[in-house]
């Protein structure tokens, strides 16, 4: 079967079981089995596929008709222009996430010390130290093996970081100037309405924030007093109805001048603060 015949034929089957990009899923798996690019598609949809790589493709794309992600079906996610490896253990690195990056940067400045809470695939904390000067991070996590993807994920890109196992701030000893987080924040009942992808298939514990969303800030907010050297920053995710419950934690909390960006859908994404003691 040709490049181009395979493709059709996967466009129409994830599209039949609701596969909303079945388009662009259907080219990122076939480049994945065959080794090809992005323009093999449009200069050389005559390409005879091997019998091996059709196999290995269907088997593929059985897999995402079942709406398992396409980033734990290649394992892989581009972030800040990084590509970070993934896996069902941890949370799949997203576009909004950039968001909480971008502004943290902001406050970025050299030889600084900065701490990723819930770091997940270690994406938050290896993108601030890609992008910075002679910065010093470490990443915590509960999970242990997100922990350690997080270090593979450091050598890979050849990006220095430290990743230890903790309950947030529970084996975390020392002092930070940036502390950031992208934390479990949705409501326990709202879960099991979200797409297959998502409630199906993501860790729940990376979702979960409790009845109303919000166990995981009214902790971090208290406990990160400790760990932000004088004038230090803290930097959350929240979601898009959470800006005043967020604002409200950190304010009563002593932080000051707190506030909220909006991401680039114009949703609001991420709350900023800083604390004096």
């Amino acid at each position: 079967m040709t490049y181009g015949d395979c493709y059709k034929e996967a466009v129409r089957l994830l599209a039949d079981n609701g596969v909303r990009e079945a388009g662009l899923d259907a080219r990122l798996l076939l480049e994945s089995v065959c080794g090809t690019d992005r323009n093999t598609l449009l200069a050389h949809p005559e390409r005879e596929v091997s019998a091996e790589e059709k196999a290995r493709f269907d088997a593929l794309v059985q897999r995402r008709c079942k709406r398992e992600p396409l980033q734990y079906i290649t394992n892989e996610q581009e972030f800040m222009g990084l590509t970070f490896e993934t896996a069902p253990f941890t949370l799949i690195p997203r576009q909004d996430t950039e968001c909480l990056v971008e502004e943290a940067m902001k406050e970025v400045h050299d030889g600084m010390a900065i701490l990723d809470v819930c770091s997940g695939s270690g994406c938050i904390l290896l993108s601030l130290l890609k992008y910075s000067n002679d910065c010093t991070g470490l990443g915590v996590d509960i999970d242990e093996k997100s922990v350690e993807l997080s270090r593979r994920n450091s050598e890979k890109l050849g990006i220095p970081a430290s990743f230890a196992v903790s309950d947030l701030f529970e084996n975390v000893t020392g002092q930070y100037d940036i502390i950031v987080s992208n934390p479990p924040y949705i409501p326990s009942a709202v879960i099991d309405g979200l797409d297959p992808e998502v409630k199906d298939y993501e860790p729940r514990r990376a979702l979960d924030g409790g009845e109303d969303g919000l166990d995981f800030y009214k902790r971090l907010s208290k406990e990160a007093k400790s760990h932000l050297k004088r004038g230090g920053y803290i930097f959350f995710e929240i979601g898009y109805d959470q800006k005043d419950a967020v604002l409200r934690i950190l304010r009563e909390d002593g932080y000051r001048d707190a506030e909220c960006i909006r991401d680039l859908a114009g949703l609001d994404r991420v709350v900023k603060a800083w604390y004096t003691p």
